[in-house]
């Protein structure tokens, strides 16, 4: 037997260092080639490292949220043969055992990690799911759970898809009985667990509704949630935000998308907002190009771009993505639709390309359903403007002196005030409402 040593990969494009995100193996796993290792992250996007050979995991070398230089030791593979370490080589650097006791679920699906077990005891079994992160069931994120069910620094033994799906219910695998094969945990345990109440049992009975808390949890802001932090404080700090609230009448615009959908929906696809929303903003920057621009403010320099490059703010399990639809102004309404969607995927799955995720002239942001009536959305650095939209609600309108029900939505758009002028803002939101109103208008040229 030998020993295989994978370094940190070259990601390219002149990057020294990345940031480690997740494992997905560890120490005594047996693995096979092209198998993937672990996930580290540049600036833009998310890599997968490959095992280039066979072999069972020796040791690991880094810990979820070490930032790695290129080159440095990453893993070590015990394999048939010589290996590529010669024995007692000086740069066979030996396993840390810091990264050696990590427990295993301190990563799964790229989301940040609470501290590990194994470092810290436990003050708490409350399982919070991160703030900005949708999808985690808010029953199960107030929950309690009972005293551990394996002593302290114990690791439980659960296969990737029960970790997974224990991390998207809000559960601790520590404090779940097993009853698999060798101690591990099944689905039918997280079943068993859920189904008896974990949420409201602890090792003296029933809590009561109203029982005081004094738990808590601490949470490292790693990988993607690192970077959404460092971008929006940049945002925030070097740009001189204002925001323009207007309200509009969607009405005809929801009646000719259900007639488009009623007709070609189900040979060209369902069309949400969103298209329609991308060729309103296509068409009023033909009139605004300062509002379609990048402003570099260390060189003090405004670059406008004829091609729009429409940003998309999308909402994965592991934070807020940007992926960025190219040439919007080229694409109809359908193709449009098609390009979103397939972005979002690609963000959501972690596949997004690093091309993908950059280059944006300007940013479309909406949380459907949830958006409220008015919000103040964060100007993507070094873009100069950013439309928010808010839900669509039905309300009571006065229209040639009758009361009728109206399809109202708010766009709440804020914008770099050393670049745009307040009525220059006011005007392209005018714009684009004038088109939303009329929507016809979206098909004239």
């Amino acid at each position: 037997m030998g020993v295989h040593l994978i370094k940190m990969p070259d990601i390219g494009e002149g990057i020294a260092e990345v940031e480690l995100v997740e494992w997905h193996v560890q120490p005594g796993d047996t693995v096979v080639e092209d198998q993937v290792l672990a996930d580290v992250m540049t600036d833009k996007a998310t890599v997968q490292v490959p095992s280039p050979v066979n072999g069972t995991v020796e040791s690991l070398g880094g810990k979820v949220g070490e930032v790695m230089a290129v080159g440095s030791d990453l893993i070590r593979l015990q394999v048939e043969g010589a290996g590529n370490v010669a024995a007692g080589a000086k740069d066979a650097s030996p396993a840390r055992a810091d990264v050696a006791a990590s427990p295993p679920e301190a990563a799964h699906d790229n989301k940040p990690k609470a501290a590990s077990e194994s470092s810290k005891p436990a003050k708490s079994s409350v399982a919070v799911p991160e703030p900005g992160i949708a999808g985690a069931p808010a029953a199960v994120s107030a929950r309690v759970a009972p005293a551990a069910a394996r002593a302290q620094g114990e690791k439980p033994l659960a296969s990737p898809a029960v970790r997974k799906r224990a991390w998207d219910l809000g559960l601790e695998l520590q404090y779940v009985p097993a009853t698999g094969v060798g101690g591990q945990i099944t689905h039918n345990d997280l079943d068993a667990y859920l189904a008896r109440g974990a949420a409201a049992t602890t090792t003296g009975g029933t809590v009561a509704a109203y029982a005081s808390r004094d738990d808590e949890q601490q949470v490292s802001v790693i990988g993607l949630r690192r970077k959404i932090a460092e971008k929006m404080q940049e945002s925030k700090r070097r740009i001189p935000h204002f925001t323009y609230v207007e309200e509009i009448d969607v009405t005809e615009l929801e009646a000719l998308r259900g007639r488009l959908n009623a007709q070609w929906g189900s040979q060209r696809g369902k069309l949400t907002l969103l298209p329609l929303l991308a060729r309103a903003i296509v068409l009023a920057l033909r009139d605004f190009p300062q509002i379609n621009a990048r402003y570099d403010d260390e060189a003090g320099v405004v670059t406008r771009y004829g091609a729009v490059h429409l940003g998309i703010a999308a909402q994965t399990e592991a934070g807020l993505m940007v992926p960025v639809l190219r040439h919007a102004e080229t694409l109809n309404l359908w193709a449009c639709a098609s390009e979103i969607a397939r972005l979002a995927e690609a963000a959501r799955s972690g596949r997004a390309a690093r091309d993908e995720l950059s280059g944006s002239t300007i940013t479309l942001s909406s949380l459907g359903a949830l958006g409220g009536v008015v919000s103040t959305p964060v100007i993507n650095h070094p873009e100069v403007a950013i439309v928010g939209v808010n839900r669509v609600v039905e309300r009571p309108v006065i229209l040639g002196g009758a009361v009728v029900a109206r399809k109202m939505m708010n766009l709440s758009s804020s914008f770099d005030h050393r670049v745009v002028d307040g009525l220059h803002a006011a005007e392209f939101i005018q714009k684009i409402r004038g088109y939303l109103e009329c929507p016809a208008m979206l098909f004239v040229e």
